[in-house]
């Protein structure tokens, strides 16, 4: 069952960049080019785990050490990100996983002249959704990781539901009051809903999807939910579903109980 009328209501009220701290998706509103928002939303979007305020600051030490982030890795060696990057840590990533797959951001721009034109070779209109793209664009980024941990970019193929690049690609596809987009390439329609474990309970509850799991097949299935009240934007509704669980003045169990008494 999908309430319509309480979700718009929900981001009519909500979706608004005043409301988007604390959340990572906040450093990209300081790029204005292009070529160094999608750098800046990898970055921010692979990071997005653990506790918010954590995330936060481990976004902007990365941040802080670029002044524009594409001219940065143009400039940067595999051995001189490795230095750069040496002392960081966030929760279980290390210095040299975030090196690397920044080494590998730098070589996919170097090849395809951005990392939009890079996801776009690899999508076709008559996709339904992105993932096969994101699995293109996927193996493309860690083709240069050898064989060593590469946590921070996970593959559809493996059935995750990448919750990471899912958001990854609401930022730089949607535009609206939260999304700051850029992609334009890339039909908003395609896109799945970054799925994590509040998202999926939330799904849970408001019967979008009965897979215990918080997995890519759980993530199609609240997706084909959404787009039956947005077909042309699926994902609409997921910043201000999130703020259930962020904000101390949205309380989950008020919403749900007014789109039971809708039903």
């Amino acid at each position: 069952m999908i309430y319509a009328r309480n979700l718009c209501e929900l981001y009519d009220a909500y979706n608004r960049r005043e409301y988007v701290h604390p959340d990572p998706l906040e450093f990209l509103y300081d790029y204005k080019e292009l070529r160094d928002r999608e750098i800046v939303g990898l970055i921010a979007s692979s990071l997005a785990y653990g506790a918010v305020r954590q995330i936060l600051k481990s976004v902007g030490s990365v941040l802080g050490r670029m002044d524009s982030p594409y001219l940065f890795l143009r400039q940067s060696s595999k051995e001189s990100l490795r230095e750069t990057f040496k002392d960081f840590k966030h929760r279980f990533t290390t210095g040299d996983e975030l090196s690397t797959m920044l080494y590998g951001i730098k070589k996919t721009v170097e090849r395809y002249g951005s990392l939009q034109e890079c996801f776009a070779q690899g999508f076709s209109s008559e996709q339904e959704t992105v993932i096969p793209a994101l699995s293109s664009f996927v193996d493309e980024l860690r083709s240069v990781f050898d064989g060593r941990p590469r946590s921070l970019l996970p593959s559809p193929d493996a059935g995750s539901a990448c919750k990471r690049l899912n958001l990854f690609l609401r930022w730089m596809v949607r535009r609206d009051q939260v999304d700051p987009g850029g992609w334009d390439n890339i039909p908003a329609s395609s896109l799945i809903v970054p799925l994590d474990v509040h998202m999926h309970r939330i799904s849970l509850q408001l019967g979008l999807t009965k897979r215990k799991q918080a997995d890519l097949r759980a993530a199609c299935e609240i997706t084909a939910a959404f787009r039956g009240i947005e077909p042309e934007d699926p994902v609409r509704y997921d910043f201000v579903l999130t703020r259930l669980g962020i904000r101390d003045d949205l309380d989950p169990e008020e919403f749900l109980k007014s789109c039971r008494s809708d039903d």
